[in-house]
This record gives C-alpha cells, sequence and structure tokens, in this order.
C-alpha cells in the first residue's frame, strides 16, 4: 500500500454533488415549526384558565357585612375609588411611587431655581449651580488674623481699659 490519495472521481458526476436541498424538505420543518407553537400558545392559554379558575374557586369567602368589596380581589376596574370606600381617613400612602416622584419634583425645583427665602431681609436662594460659581468666583470669607482686637481677652481687662 502506498500512502498516497487518489483525487477520482469515482462516480463520473463532476467534482461536486449533484443533488440540492430540496424546498418541500424546508417548507415542511417551517410548517412543523408553526405548528409546533400554535399547539404551545394554546396549551399555554389552556392552562392559565384551568389556574385562574382553580384561584378563584380557592379564594376566601368574603365577609357578608362588607358591602364595597368587589366579587373578584384580584382585579379592582378603579383602584383610587376603591381605597377611598374601603379605607377611612387618614390614608397614609395610597401611591407611593406618584408620591415620591411629586415630593422630587418639589425639592428639585426650589434646588434649582430662584426665590426668596425672607423677603423682608433680602435673604434670596439661588440655584446649587450658579452658588457654586459665585463660590468660585468670589472665594470664602475668612477671619483678619491678628490686626483685630475685638473679641480678644476677658470681660474684666476690657473693662480696665475702658476710660
Amino acid at each position: 500500500m502506498s500512502g498516497d490519495t487518489k483525487h477520482e472521481n469515482t462516480t463520473e458526476q463532476g467534482g461536486y454533488e449533484r443533488q440540492d436541498l430540496q424546498a418541500s424538505g424546508i417548507l415542511y420543518f417551517l410548517l412543523t415549526i408553526v405548528v409546533v407553537v400554535v399547539i404551545c400558545l394554546f396549551g399555554l392559554r389552556g392552562l392559565f384558565v384551568f389556574l385562574d379558575h382553580r384561584e378563584k374557586a380557592a379564594q376566601p369567602a368574603v365577609n357578608p357585612l362588607v358591602t364595597n368589596v368587589p366579587p373578584d380581589t384580584r382585579r379592582i376596574s378603579d383602584p383610587d375609588e376603591y381605597l377611598k370606600k374601603a379605607f377611612p381617613d387618614p390614608r397614609l400612602e395610597t401611591d407611593e411611587r406618584n408620591q415620591l416622584n411629586k415630593e422630587t419634583a418639589r425639592e428639585e425645583g426650589v434646588l434649582y431655581s430662584y426665590g426668596w427665602v425672607d423677603e423682608k431681609a433680602g435673604r434670596v436662594r439661588i440655584p446649587i449651580e450658579r452658588a457654586m460659581d459665585l463660590l468660585v468666583q468670589r472665594g470664602l470669607p475668612v477671619r483678619p488674623q491678628g490686626g483685630d482686637e475685638v473679641g480678644k481677652g476677658t470681660a474684666s481687662s476690657r473693662a480696665a481699659q475702658a476710660p
């Protein structure tokens, strides 16, 4: 035996395969996928309906003295109206997210706007960015180092210095 490899075509059909993949095989495959997906969708829908009916049956009975409870408490058509009727005042939080968003918007409005703090005293509030720019331009206030005599010494030494 020799180690030579033969590169001859023994089928006399040329150097490549003559038979292509047929379109009918691809179409059957795609049709099978579509049918399986549709069956899965109907199966999942049926499972959901079954579990929904089972959950409704397992729901505890509503006290007959309560008059304003909807028949299915899992779905409430108007939650705000239901909360107003079902729970007495004071209702501390009925909509946490919107209440927090309103509070955050109010705080940001104060932080990023101009306005009066005390109009009689002439005190105003300015946005934080503007305050930082002014601080960079003007610098921080500093105390005098040693030339200020006011506040030095005790009350008795000041009284002795007075004429």
